[in-house]
């Protein structure tokens, strides 16, 4: 039966592991080894620890400066090519930051507040929301989301600047009910579903009018001390576009009214417009609908996509009670998830059903995994910022894209279809042209990504990787090396006929384990590795290839 009781024993390889690809982007075989000897409350708290580490702002190539502070100005690149260059300063903290969840729930924000790039104006915009999701990767979930509500990309994707006292645009606000908070709930009327109505998106786009991009972004949160929206005044400093009617919301909400506690001449104060928001806030998340919805969310993003009645009763209802409990502080219901049995298939014997080795990777965690365990190097943005972009872009970015995830452009304001889309879920990163650019990848790292030029973007050397000790123990044996390679980098432990397919078929070549020892011999004493080197390279092909590898 699902169980939020918490397993109390010491991970092992196998569950260091799975925690490791769910709750970050990926470990490296020594990391997984230092975390087998944890328990799961240790490993988890330890990777729930803030980060010391801090990642320089993105720089322009037409500068060689950062953008950031002050904004750009004529001399910088279009705000379309700095934004990509966030996108590329992104996924370098993912492949090169210190192992931590900050990543990996950063990237749970985003998939959560989805915002989409065309839709935006402003580069510095991107910025500041992915160090917002940062911030607040596992802190307060409720703060997030009022501080999402002053966020300048958000303003602009959901036309939130549009939106004015006597000309009010409901696109945030519904979008805020439906995905970002209390969510839909079964639909009992034409403009009733459950958990809030039309009359209450109407009500919200009230409390949400009135506020602006800051196009020089220096209008900073003393909270978290990130760039937000600012809010249109007069000289008297009155909101002159918000809407200071008194809202009235319906019987979801137990009939409550929001209005500014302070108004002048009609006009509310700015204190007042945004404390409005700030009861709005409050309000929906005083609803237990909210804490289910998101750990619905969570848990399909993390956990398993299919959430059975059983999981529905004995796994979300209880984390939803103590989430709201809480007062939707992340940290206590992640560590409570990530440290139960359930979350290792350790609840129950059937197989059918398991977490481990059950969620179709996302074409992110595919490559980004990819390098994180093999410690591939990328180039600087320190020492080669031409190189670095084209990198990440033509690199990692392009190829993303053509196994399915535009980064930053999913095809509608619900996001990436992986995450949201039943009844296929995760399967939606699986097609037959996904699926032939996801097997591409292997040959690309292997032969290694060349600009136009033919300059080296990036390359795995798997010679140098297997002659490094501490990545196998003895690679003179055949059958310890293969061992240790699908030990580590496939979620479940597969059948000796699989096995001895990955040994004798593609490493050996039908030929003898002595062979190899030979061959590998002769490598080291000359240092001609083209021998072992074409075997290696056909067996990595063949796992980062194989359906186990496409798992997390």
């Amino acid at each position: 039966m699902a169980s939020l009781t918490s397993y109390q024993n010491t991970l092992g390889r196998k569950y260091a592991a799975h925690l490791l690809r769910r709750l970050t982007f990926g470990a490296s075989k020594q990391e997984v080894d230092i975390f087998a000897q944890y328990t799961p409350q240790v490993a988890v708290d330890i990777l729930l620890q803030a980060s010391d580490t801090e990642f320089p702002p993105p720089k322009d190539p037409m500068t060689g400066q950062s953008w950031i502070n002050p904004v750009p100005g004529d001399a910088n690149s279009s705000h379309a090519t700095l934004m990509h260059h966030v996108k590329c300063w992104w996924l370098d903290q993912m492949r090169g930051a210190p192992l931590s969840a900050i990543q990996k729930m950063s990237y749970f924000m985003h998939t959560h507040f989805t915002n989409i790039e065309s839709r935006m104006k402003y580069a510095p915009a991107l910025y500041y929301q992915i160090k917002l999701f940062d911030y607040y990767s596992f802190g307060n979930f409720k703060d997030i989301a009022k501080k999402i509500c002053l966020d300048q990309a958000m303003l602009r994707f959901l036309d939130g600047h549009l939106n004015e006292v006597g000309k009010p645009n409901e696109n945030f606000a519904r979008e805020f009910l439906e995905l970002f908070t209390i969510g839909k709930g079964n639909q009992l009327g034409p403009t009733d579903y459950t958990n809030y109505t039309e009359d209450d998106i109407i009500a919200a786009s009230k409390i949400f009018s009135g506020y602006k991009e800051d196009k020089d972004f220096s209008n900073f949160d003393p909270e978290t001390g990130l760039a937000q929206v600012i809010i249109q005044t007069n000289d008297a400093g009155l909101a002159i576009r918000h809407d200071a009617s008194v809202k009235q919301f319906s019987h979801a909400f137990a009939n409550q009214q929001i209005a500014p506690a302070e108004v002048i001449d009609g006009k509310a104060t700015t204190e007042a417009a945004l404390d409005e928001i700030e009861q709005l806030v409050e309000m929906i998340f005083d609803q237990k609908a909210t804490a289910i919805h998101i750990c619905r969310k969570l848990y399909r993003f993390f956990v398993y996509y299919e959430i059975t009645e059983e999981v529905e009763q004995n796994v979300i209802q209880p984390l939803a009670e103590e989430f709201k409990g809480s007062n939707y502080e992340l940290k206590p219901i992640l560590t409570r998830l990530f440290t139960c049995q359930h979350f290792y298939d350790l609840d129950n014997p059937v197989k059918e059903d398991n977490n481990v080795g059950g969620i179709i990777k996302s074409p992110l965690e595919l490559m980004i995994g990819t390098l994180r365990f093999f410690r591939v190097n990328m180039p600087s943005q320190e020492t080669d910022l031409a190189l670095f972009y084209e990198a990440y872009g033509k690199g990692i970015l392009k190829i993303m894209s053509d196994q399915g995830l535009d980064f930053f452009e999913p095809y509608d304001v619900a996001g990436y279809d992986a995450y949201h889309q039943a009844p296929a879920y995760h399967r939606n990163w699986i097609s037959t042209n996904y699926l032939a650019r996801r097997y591409e990848f292997s040959r690309l790292l292997i032969e290694g990504i060349r600009n136009e030029d033919e300059q080296l973007l990036y390359q795995l050397d798997i010679v140098a990787y297997v002659n490094n000790p501490t990545n196998i123990s003895d690679p003179y044996e055949p059958e310890l090396l293969v061992r240790e390679l699908v030990d580590y980098l496939l979620p479940e432990e597969i059948t000796e006929e699989r096995f001895q397919y990955f040994l004798k078929t593609i490493l050996l070549d039908e030929l003898s384990e002595n062979n190899w020892r030979i061959e590998w011999g002769k490598y080291k004493s000359t240092g001609d590795d083209s021998a072992v080197r074409i075997q290696l390279e056909s067996l990595i092909h063949t796992i980062i290839q194989s359906p186990e590898y496409q798992l997390s």
